[in-house]
């Protein structure tokens, strides 16, 4: 086990910056209450990542109805994979987004708090009461957040990212009913923009990056040479069609698709896409 929890307000003297081992937080809340929020948030950061650790085995493998957890956070995560089926997804493709929505729970627990959030890596957990909003930024343009919406998560996956995928998108965007959902989401849609077999492309298995990783032998992203417009098209078209297919099931609200400049944009509202060109070599 790596040093302690690390907890300590950022110079802006607005935020607290929770660090142990891989774990990296970036955390705000609004109001009068901010001081105990922040006490509780760092508080249950303690033992996040050892109750992690104690069910690693377990959260590495896909769920079943036998699955059980006794981590909250890994909970979450079942619970965040739970739906997919016919799919390969393990609850660590939740465990970012968990982790924040475990500790923005904790943190506005019993507090009178308007708006708060809980930044993992770029997975983001958020609080929104009465009038409040936010904006988190996305391919295609900013996602904007009313209290009223039925959002409280925003994730982002994609083969330039910290994590590994098997698919090609450069970044993909989900906003979600939580951070742990939509971390899912994402992981699910990013890999399915792909062009199997496609030569401008090099994988090598996950083990071989990461010997732990819960992906196994199943090959990973880690280049992408040129593409022509018509193939970038045709990947992004592969993962549209599964994000407008999580948009009609309720399980995501809004997904934003990148790859090499281009961009697709799938809403609950519209249930259309919007592509345009950004960008092309």
């Amino acid at each position: 086990m790596s040093a302690a929890p690390q907890a300590a307000m950022l110079p802006d003297g607005q935020r607290l910056h929770l660090h142990h081992g891989p774990i990296d937080l970036i955390i705000q809340a609004w109001g009068p209450e901010r001081a105990a929020c922040y006490e509780q948030a760092a508080a249950r950061f303690q033992t996040i990542l050892t109750g992690l650790v104690s069910e690693l085995p377990a959260l590495r493998s896909p769920v079943s109805r036998t699955s059980v957890f006794n981590d909250p956070v890994a909970r979450r995560m079942k619970a965040a994979v739970a739906g997919y089926k016919g799919v390969f997804i393990t609850p660590m493709a939740a465990v970012a987004g968990a982790v924040a929505d475990e500790i923005l729970s904790a943190m506005i627990a019993g507090r009178d708090v308007p708006k708060a959030y809980v930044n993992n890596g770029g997975d983001i957990a958020f609080h929104l009461s009465g009038g409040e909003s936010t904006v988190a930024a996305a391919p295609g343009g900013a996602i904007h957040i009313r209290a009223a919406d039925p959002v409280r998560g925003i994730a982002t996956s994609g083969w330039r990212g910290r994590s590994h995928s098997l698919g090609i998108a450069d970044a993909v965007t989900v906003a979600a009913r939580s951070a742990a959902a939509a971390d899912a989401a994402a992981t699910l849609i990013a890999n399915a923009v792909d062009l199997p077999g496609h030569p401008a492309i090099e994988r090598v298995p996950a083990r071989d990056i990461a010997p732990d990783s819960d992906l196994g032998d199943r090959e990973i992203t880690v280049s992408v040479g040129a593409l022509t417009h018509a193939e970038i098209t045709t990947a992004l078209q592969n993962g549209e069609a599964l994000a407008r297919h999580l948009v009609s099931e309720g399980k995501i609200t809004q997904a934003s698709l990148m790859l090499s400049g281009d961009v697709v944009v799938i809403t609950a509202e519209t249930e259309t896409a919007i592509q345009g060109t950004l960008a092309h070599a």
